[in-house]
Protein backbone atom coordinates (compact mmCIF):
# COMPACT_ATOMS: atom_id res chain seq x y z
CA UNK A 1 0.00 0.00 0.00
CA UNK A 2 1.67 3.56 -0.94
CA UNK A 3 2.27 5.30 1.67
CA UNK A 4 1.44 9.28 2.65
CA UNK A 5 4.45 10.39 0.68
CA UNK A 6 4.29 8.34 -2.52
CA UNK A 7 0.69 9.67 -2.71
CA UNK A 8 1.47 13.55 -2.20
CA UNK A 9 4.21 12.86 -5.30
CA UNK A 10 1.30 11.15 -7.51
CA UNK A 11 -0.83 13.97 -7.09
CA UNK A 12 1.78 16.70 -7.50
CA UNK A 13 2.81 14.55 -11.19
CA UNK A 14 -0.82 14.73 -12.20
CA UNK A 15 -0.82 18.49 -11.33
CA UNK A 16 1.95 19.47 -13.15
CA UNK A 17 0.80 17.59 -15.82
CA UNK A 18 -2.23 19.52 -16.47
CA UNK A 19 -0.46 22.38 -15.60
CA UNK A 20 1.76 21.58 -18.60
CA UNK A 21 -1.21 20.39 -20.76
CA UNK A 22 -2.86 23.94 -20.18
CA UNK A 23 0.47 26.10 -20.91
CA UNK A 24 1.19 23.86 -24.16
CA UNK A 25 -2.45 25.02 -25.27
CA UNK A 26 -1.67 28.72 -24.40
CA UNK A 27 1.48 28.50 -26.00
CA UNK A 28 -0.04 27.29 -28.93
CA UNK A 29 -2.81 29.93 -29.14
CA UNK A 30 -0.46 32.75 -28.40
CA UNK A 31 2.05 31.94 -31.57
CA UNK A 32 -1.04 31.54 -33.36
CA UNK A 33 -1.90 34.97 -33.11
CA UNK A 34 1.78 36.22 -33.56
CA UNK A 35 3.13 33.91 -36.53
CA UNK A 36 0.97 33.92 -40.34
CA UNK A 37 0.24 30.44 -41.79
CA UNK A 38 -0.93 26.90 -40.85
CA UNK A 39 1.43 25.90 -37.94
CA UNK A 40 3.01 22.14 -37.51
CA UNK A 41 3.85 20.50 -34.51
CA UNK A 42 4.06 17.00 -33.97
CA UNK A 43 3.01 14.96 -30.87
CA UNK A 44 7.07 15.14 -29.71
CA UNK A 45 7.47 18.78 -30.13
CA UNK A 46 4.10 19.07 -27.87
CA UNK A 47 6.04 17.17 -25.60
CA UNK A 48 9.09 19.24 -25.59
CA UNK A 49 6.99 22.59 -24.76
CA UNK A 50 5.09 20.53 -21.83
CA UNK A 51 8.64 19.86 -20.54
CA UNK A 52 9.02 23.80 -21.08
CA UNK A 53 6.61 24.18 -18.88
CA UNK A 54 8.25 22.42 -16.02
CA UNK A 55 12.10 24.03 -16.50
CA UNK A 56 10.42 27.57 -16.79
CA UNK A 57 8.13 27.06 -13.82
CA UNK A 58 10.89 25.74 -11.85
CA UNK A 59 12.99 29.22 -12.73
CA UNK A 60 10.53 31.57 -11.58
CA UNK A 61 10.00 30.03 -8.26
CA UNK A 62 13.66 29.77 -7.76
CA UNK A 63 14.32 33.55 -8.98
CA UNK A 64 11.14 34.51 -6.97
CA UNK A 65 12.92 33.24 -3.59
CA UNK A 66 16.13 34.93 -5.56
CA UNK A 67 14.16 38.52 -5.48
CA UNK A 68 12.47 37.84 -1.78
CA UNK A 69 16.33 37.11 -1.00
CA UNK A 70 17.50 40.30 -2.47
CA UNK A 71 14.78 42.24 -1.29
CA UNK A 72 15.20 41.24 2.31
CA UNK A 73 19.12 41.98 2.53
CA UNK A 74 19.08 45.38 0.88
CA UNK A 75 20.11 47.85 3.14
CA UNK A 76 18.21 51.10 1.17
CA UNK A 77 14.94 49.49 0.11
CA UNK A 78 15.10 52.13 -3.10
CA UNK A 79 16.46 48.73 -4.88
CA UNK A 80 13.98 46.27 -4.20
CA UNK A 81 11.73 44.81 -6.80
CA UNK A 82 8.43 45.07 -6.31
CA UNK A 83 7.50 42.88 -8.98
CA UNK A 84 6.83 38.90 -7.77
CA UNK A 85 8.07 36.74 -10.40
CA UNK A 86 4.81 34.68 -11.04
CA UNK A 87 3.83 33.39 -14.36
CA UNK A 88 0.83 36.56 -14.18
CA UNK A 89 3.70 39.19 -14.69
CA UNK A 90 5.53 36.74 -17.46
CA UNK A 91 5.25 38.25 -21.30
CA UNK A 92 3.53 35.21 -23.01
CA UNK A 93 3.43 36.18 -25.92
CA UNK A 94 7.30 36.58 -26.48
CA UNK A 95 7.43 33.57 -24.69
CA UNK A 96 5.58 31.67 -26.92
CA UNK A 97 7.44 32.67 -30.09
CA UNK A 98 10.58 31.03 -28.30
CA UNK A 99 8.93 27.90 -27.11
CA UNK A 100 7.93 27.10 -30.45
CA UNK A 101 10.54 27.75 -32.45
CA UNK A 102 13.00 26.23 -29.65
CA UNK A 103 11.01 23.24 -29.68
CA UNK A 104 10.55 22.66 -33.21
CA UNK A 105 14.85 22.81 -33.40
CA UNK A 106 14.46 19.82 -31.13
CA UNK A 107 16.12 21.56 -28.22
CA UNK A 108 14.48 19.51 -24.58
CA UNK A 109 15.03 21.21 -21.54
CA UNK A 110 15.10 17.98 -19.70
CA UNK A 111 18.46 16.66 -21.30
CA UNK A 112 21.26 18.19 -19.54
CA UNK A 113 22.93 21.66 -21.03
CA UNK A 114 20.62 21.32 -23.54
CA UNK A 115 18.47 24.81 -22.83
CA UNK A 116 17.68 26.69 -20.00
CA UNK A 117 15.10 29.54 -19.03
CA UNK A 118 16.68 33.09 -17.94
CA UNK A 119 13.85 34.79 -16.32
CA UNK A 120 15.03 38.78 -15.92
CA UNK A 121 12.57 42.01 -15.32
CA UNK A 122 11.58 44.15 -18.22
CA UNK A 123 11.29 47.58 -17.15
CA UNK A 124 10.05 48.70 -20.16
CA UNK A 125 6.89 46.31 -19.92
CA UNK A 126 6.75 45.87 -16.22
CA UNK A 127 7.17 42.22 -17.29
CA UNK A 128 9.19 39.56 -16.91
CA UNK A 129 10.96 38.22 -20.30
CA UNK A 130 11.93 34.27 -20.31
CA UNK A 131 15.13 33.91 -22.46
CA UNK A 132 16.09 30.28 -23.18
CA UNK A 133 19.36 30.11 -23.79
CA UNK A 134 20.96 27.07 -25.59
CA UNK A 135 23.53 25.37 -23.68
CA UNK A 136 26.74 23.41 -25.07
CA UNK A 137 24.95 20.35 -25.41
CA UNK A 138 22.04 22.11 -27.29
CA UNK A 139 24.89 23.79 -29.11
CA UNK A 140 26.14 20.53 -30.26
CA UNK A 141 22.63 19.51 -31.43
CA UNK A 142 22.07 22.26 -33.47
CA UNK A 143 25.23 22.04 -35.05
CA UNK A 144 24.89 18.51 -35.60
CA UNK A 145 21.46 18.51 -37.15
CA UNK A 146 22.16 21.47 -39.50
CA UNK A 147 25.81 20.17 -40.56
CA UNK A 148 26.36 20.36 -44.43
CA UNK A 149 28.36 16.94 -43.58
CA UNK A 150 28.23 15.75 -39.84
CA UNK A 151 31.17 14.83 -38.16
CA UNK A 152 32.00 11.96 -37.14
CA UNK A 153 33.50 12.97 -33.75
CA UNK A 154 34.43 15.91 -32.15
CA UNK A 155 37.31 15.94 -29.44
CA UNK A 156 38.04 19.07 -27.42
CA UNK A 157 40.47 19.89 -24.68
CA UNK A 158 41.96 21.68 -22.78
CA UNK A 159 46.03 22.07 -23.02
CA UNK A 160 48.15 23.01 -20.20
CA UNK A 161 51.70 24.28 -19.36
CA UNK A 162 53.18 20.42 -18.54
CA UNK A 163 51.03 18.94 -21.22
CA UNK A 164 52.49 17.95 -24.76
CA UNK A 165 50.33 19.03 -27.74
CA UNK A 166 51.82 19.25 -31.61
CA UNK A 167 49.95 20.10 -34.03
CA UNK A 168 50.10 18.06 -37.20
CA UNK A 169 48.65 20.40 -39.93
CA UNK A 170 47.85 19.07 -43.68
CA UNK A 171 51.04 18.77 -45.82
CA UNK A 172 52.39 16.79 -48.68
CA UNK A 173 53.66 14.31 -46.08
CA UNK A 174 50.89 14.60 -43.65
CA UNK A 175 47.60 14.18 -46.45
CA UNK A 176 45.02 14.01 -43.09
CA UNK A 177 45.27 16.92 -40.25
CA UNK A 178 45.97 15.68 -36.88
CA UNK A 179 47.36 16.23 -33.77
CA UNK A 180 50.09 14.52 -30.75
CA UNK A 181 48.89 14.91 -27.40
CA UNK A 182 50.26 14.02 -24.17
CA UNK A 183 49.06 14.72 -20.51
CA UNK A 184 52.67 14.40 -18.83
CA UNK A 185 51.46 14.80 -15.19
CA UNK A 186 47.59 14.60 -14.39
CA UNK A 187 48.33 16.01 -11.02
CA UNK A 188 50.03 18.89 -11.98
CA UNK A 189 49.25 20.20 -15.30
CA UNK A 190 50.51 23.68 -14.78
CA UNK A 191 48.57 26.84 -16.46
CA UNK A 192 45.79 26.55 -19.44
CA UNK A 193 47.96 27.92 -22.51
CA UNK A 194 45.06 27.24 -24.83
CA UNK A 195 42.74 24.37 -26.09
CA UNK A 196 41.76 22.81 -29.62
CA UNK A 197 38.68 20.90 -31.06
CA UNK A 198 39.38 18.00 -33.50
CA UNK A 199 36.49 17.41 -35.84
CA UNK A 200 36.83 14.32 -37.88
CA UNK A 201 34.64 13.09 -40.45
CA UNK A 202 34.09 9.56 -42.15
CA UNK A 203 36.39 10.69 -44.96
CA UNK A 204 39.39 12.07 -42.64
CA UNK A 205 41.05 14.22 -45.22
CA UNK A 206 38.16 16.71 -44.38
CA UNK A 207 39.38 16.28 -40.44
CA UNK A 208 39.99 19.98 -39.15
CA UNK A 209 41.99 20.64 -36.23
CA UNK A 210 41.26 23.98 -34.56
CA UNK A 211 43.15 25.63 -32.54
CA UNK A 212 42.76 28.69 -29.84
CA UNK A 213 45.44 30.23 -27.88
CA UNK A 214 44.94 31.74 -24.27
CA UNK A 215 45.19 34.97 -25.76
CA UNK A 216 42.18 33.64 -28.48
CA UNK A 217 40.01 32.74 -25.89
CA UNK A 218 40.37 35.66 -23.22
CA UNK A 219 39.44 38.42 -26.61
CA UNK A 220 36.34 36.16 -25.95
CA UNK A 221 36.16 36.95 -22.15
CA UNK A 222 33.74 39.91 -21.79
CA UNK A 223 35.32 43.71 -20.17
CA UNK A 224 33.58 42.93 -17.24
CA UNK A 225 33.28 38.87 -16.56
CA UNK A 226 32.61 37.72 -13.36
CA UNK A 227 35.10 36.98 -11.09
CA UNK A 228 33.01 34.29 -10.08
CA UNK A 229 33.75 32.39 -12.65
CA UNK A 230 37.16 33.62 -14.65
CA UNK A 231 39.05 34.32 -11.33
CA UNK A 232 39.75 37.55 -9.57
CA UNK A 233 38.80 39.75 -6.97
CA UNK A 234 35.07 40.64 -6.82
CA UNK A 235 33.14 42.77 -4.14
CA UNK A 236 30.61 40.88 -1.49
CA UNK A 237 27.96 42.81 -0.19
CA UNK A 238 27.14 41.36 3.68
CA UNK A 239 24.34 41.83 5.82
CA UNK A 240 24.15 46.03 7.40
CA UNK A 241 25.59 46.92 4.33
CA UNK A 242 29.02 46.52 4.37
CA UNK A 243 30.97 45.31 1.24
CA UNK A 244 34.78 43.08 1.09
CA UNK A 245 36.96 42.83 -1.34
CA UNK A 246 38.03 39.11 -2.24
CA UNK A 247 39.77 36.70 -4.30
CA UNK A 248 37.59 34.37 -6.15
CA UNK A 249 39.78 31.40 -7.20
CA UNK A 250 36.59 31.06 -10.18
CA UNK A 251 35.94 28.44 -12.72
CA UNK A 252 38.29 29.17 -15.56
CA UNK A 253 39.01 25.52 -16.78
CA UNK A 254 35.26 25.24 -17.51
CA UNK A 255 34.69 29.29 -18.99
CA UNK A 256 37.62 28.51 -21.67
CA UNK A 257 35.92 24.92 -22.05
CA UNK A 258 32.83 26.46 -22.90
CA UNK A 259 34.59 29.09 -25.31
CA UNK A 260 36.43 26.41 -27.25
CA UNK A 261 32.96 24.21 -27.67
CA UNK A 262 31.13 27.65 -28.88
CA UNK A 263 34.04 28.36 -31.53
CA UNK A 264 34.50 24.19 -32.53
CA UNK A 265 30.85 24.19 -33.14
CA UNK A 266 30.33 27.11 -35.02
CA UNK A 267 29.54 27.16 -38.68
CA UNK A 268 33.16 28.72 -39.44
CA UNK A 269 34.16 25.20 -38.83
CA UNK A 270 31.09 22.68 -39.14
CA UNK A 271 29.49 24.34 -42.32
CA UNK A 272 25.42 24.63 -41.92
CA UNK A 273 23.69 22.81 -44.83
CA UNK A 274 21.21 25.37 -46.57
CA UNK A 275 18.93 22.63 -47.60
CA UNK A 276 18.33 22.30 -44.24
CA UNK A 277 18.30 25.53 -42.86
CA UNK A 278 15.28 26.48 -41.84
CA UNK A 279 12.37 29.34 -40.33
CA UNK A 280 13.31 28.03 -36.64
CA UNK A 281 17.12 28.39 -37.04
CA UNK A 282 17.27 31.60 -38.77
CA UNK A 283 15.16 32.82 -35.87
CA UNK A 284 17.50 31.17 -33.16
CA UNK A 285 20.44 32.74 -35.20
CA UNK A 286 18.16 35.85 -34.80
CA UNK A 287 18.23 35.74 -31.60
CA UNK A 288 21.62 35.83 -30.65
CA UNK A 289 22.45 38.20 -32.58
CA UNK A 290 20.00 40.40 -30.78
CA UNK A 291 21.22 39.02 -27.22
CA UNK A 292 24.59 39.54 -28.02
CA UNK A 293 24.42 43.42 -29.03
CA UNK A 294 22.49 43.62 -25.86
CA UNK A 295 25.39 42.18 -24.11
CA UNK A 296 28.00 44.17 -25.53
CA UNK A 297 25.61 47.37 -24.79
CA UNK A 298 25.16 46.43 -20.90
CA UNK A 299 29.01 45.72 -20.88
CA UNK A 300 28.40 43.10 -18.15
CA UNK A 301 29.03 38.97 -18.06
CA UNK A 302 26.84 36.63 -16.79
CA UNK A 303 28.60 33.89 -18.69
CA UNK A 304 29.50 30.54 -17.03
CA UNK A 305 29.12 26.69 -17.61
CA UNK A 306 28.86 25.99 -13.97
CA UNK A 307 26.35 29.04 -15.26
CA UNK A 308 24.96 31.67 -14.02
CA UNK A 309 21.49 32.61 -13.71
CA UNK A 310 20.33 36.39 -13.84
CA UNK A 311 17.56 38.03 -12.47
CA UNK A 312 18.73 41.29 -14.29
CA UNK A 313 16.62 43.80 -13.72
CA UNK A 314 17.26 46.11 -17.71
CA UNK A 315 15.54 48.83 -18.83
CA UNK A 316 15.65 47.56 -22.68
CA UNK A 317 13.51 44.72 -23.70
CA UNK A 318 16.26 42.45 -24.23
CA UNK A 319 18.56 40.72 -22.08
CA UNK A 320 21.77 39.55 -21.80
CA UNK A 321 23.68 36.41 -23.42
CA UNK A 322 24.43 33.88 -21.24
CA UNK A 323 25.87 30.22 -22.02
CA UNK A 324 23.19 27.93 -19.75
CA UNK A 325 22.97 24.58 -18.15
CA UNK A 326 19.28 23.61 -18.00
CA UNK A 327 17.23 24.53 -14.83
CA UNK A 328 15.86 20.87 -14.26
CA UNK A 329 17.77 17.38 -13.92
CA UNK A 330 18.20 15.17 -16.59
CA UNK A 331 15.71 13.16 -18.03
CA UNK A 332 13.92 12.27 -20.75
CA UNK A 333 11.07 14.84 -21.40
CA UNK A 334 8.22 12.62 -22.60
CA UNK A 335 8.77 10.27 -19.45
CA UNK A 336 9.20 13.49 -17.32
CA UNK A 337 6.08 14.97 -18.96
CA UNK A 338 3.71 12.08 -17.84
CA UNK A 339 5.58 11.60 -14.33
CA UNK A 340 7.18 14.98 -12.33
CA UNK A 341 7.98 12.97 -8.68
CA UNK A 342 9.52 15.93 -6.94
CA UNK A 343 13.10 13.74 -6.71
CA UNK A 344 15.21 15.07 -3.88
CA UNK A 345 19.54 15.51 -4.22
CA UNK A 346 22.05 16.24 -2.74
CA UNK A 347 24.18 18.84 -3.60
CA UNK A 348 27.13 17.94 -5.45
CA UNK A 349 30.64 18.67 -3.37
CA UNK A 350 32.33 20.21 -6.29
CA UNK A 351 29.48 22.57 -7.32
CA UNK A 352 30.49 26.54 -7.61
CA UNK A 353 29.42 28.70 -4.51
CA UNK A 354 26.80 30.65 -4.32
CA UNK A 355 27.54 34.25 -5.32
CA UNK A 356 27.14 36.97 -2.64
CA UNK A 357 28.58 39.48 -5.44
CA UNK A 358 25.68 42.49 -5.86
CA UNK A 359 25.41 44.73 -8.45
CA UNK A 360 23.68 48.51 -9.09
CA UNK A 361 20.38 48.43 -9.02
CA UNK A 362 20.22 45.80 -6.46
CA UNK A 363 20.59 42.68 -8.96
CA UNK A 364 22.72 40.01 -8.38
CA UNK A 365 23.74 36.24 -10.59
CA UNK A 366 24.12 33.07 -9.00
CA UNK A 367 25.58 29.76 -9.51
CA UNK A 368 22.89 27.80 -12.54
CA UNK A 369 23.75 24.30 -10.34
CA UNK A 370 22.72 25.74 -7.39
CA UNK A 371 20.04 26.89 -9.52
CA UNK A 372 19.08 23.44 -11.02
CA UNK A 373 19.66 22.11 -7.35
CA UNK A 374 17.34 24.14 -5.43
CA UNK A 375 14.58 23.26 -8.66
CA UNK A 376 15.38 19.77 -8.02
CA UNK A 377 14.90 20.54 -3.75
CA UNK A 378 11.70 22.37 -4.03
CA UNK A 379 7.94 21.00 -5.40
CA UNK A 380 7.01 22.69 -8.38
CA UNK A 381 3.85 20.27 -9.03
CA UNK A 382 1.64 22.19 -6.53
CA UNK A 383 1.29 25.85 -7.84
CA UNK A 384 1.47 28.66 -5.78
CA UNK A 385 -1.35 31.08 -5.54
CA UNK A 386 0.16 33.24 -7.85
CA UNK A 387 0.71 30.30 -10.25
CA UNK A 388 -0.42 30.56 -13.88
CA UNK A 389 -4.01 31.20 -14.90
CA UNK A 390 -3.67 29.09 -18.87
Amino acid sequence: MANGKEVKNVQEAEIQLNMSERFAHKVLAEFGVSATGALQITDYQRSLIQGYFIGIDRALKTAEEDRVRKNESNSEHKWDNPLAVQWNNVNMNDLALDVVHYARLGLDMMQPNHISPIPYRNKKTNKYDVNLMPGYNGIRYVAEKYALIRPKSVTIDLVYSNDHFKPIKKSFSHPIETYEFDIENAFDRGNIVGGFGYIEYDDAVRNELVIMTMRDIEKRKPEYASANFWGGTATEWKKGGKKETVEKAGWLDEMCRKTLIREVYSAKHIPRDPRKVDENYQYMKQQEARLQAVQEELREEINVTANTVPLKEIKEAAAPIVSPIPAVYPTDTAAAVQAQPVAKKSMDAGAPPYSQEKHPAGTSSYSQDMFAQAAIQHPQAAMAEEGPTF
